[in-house]
């Protein structure tokens, strides 16, 4: 798929809701190129997922797992990342969040979706041990 592909299939417009999380690309986070690292914008959707899980499961929360990352769009230097979180789905003792990654492009002050994942958080108790979601979580 071309870039242009994924440009016309992606949403032209962020989610109406407030970041979970808002920062900037920076130098040292990004390849000779210009490009930011992969791994350093998943940390950050990581992070934001996190905030969003822990808010919901009332304390403390482990990632278990992440599934169905895709970058889109390649994230340079002085953009202004947000990354949107929406509850995919709540168990027992789980939280799956959907992460959106928006950028406000440095150059042009274009919006595009970058990249998107599914973040799987379980809460935890004092011991590490998972511990059942508050009553309307689940």
């Amino acid at each position: 798929m071309s870039t242009q592909e994924i440009k016309d299939a992606v949403p032209a417009m962020p989610p109406q809701s407030v970041p979970a999380l808002r920062t900037l690309a920076m130098p040292a986070d990004a390849n000779p190129n210009g490009d930011i690292f992969g791994g350093w914008l998943m940390s950050q959707m990581d992070v934001a997922g996190g905030i969003h899980a822990y808010a919901l499961s009332g304390g403390r929360i482990a990632t278990v797992a992440v599934d169905g990352m895709s970058f889109h769009l390649p994230v340079q230097i002085g953009d202004l990342i947000s990354c949107h979180c929406v509850t995919q789905r709540t168990g027992t003792t789980s939280i799956a969040v959907k992460v959106e990654t928006w950028v406000k492009r440095r150059a042009d002050g274009r919006e595009e979706k970058v990249t998107e994942g599914l973040f799987t958080y379980v809460a935890i108790d004092a011991k590490g041990q998972p511990r059942p979601l508050p009553v309307g979580e689940s």
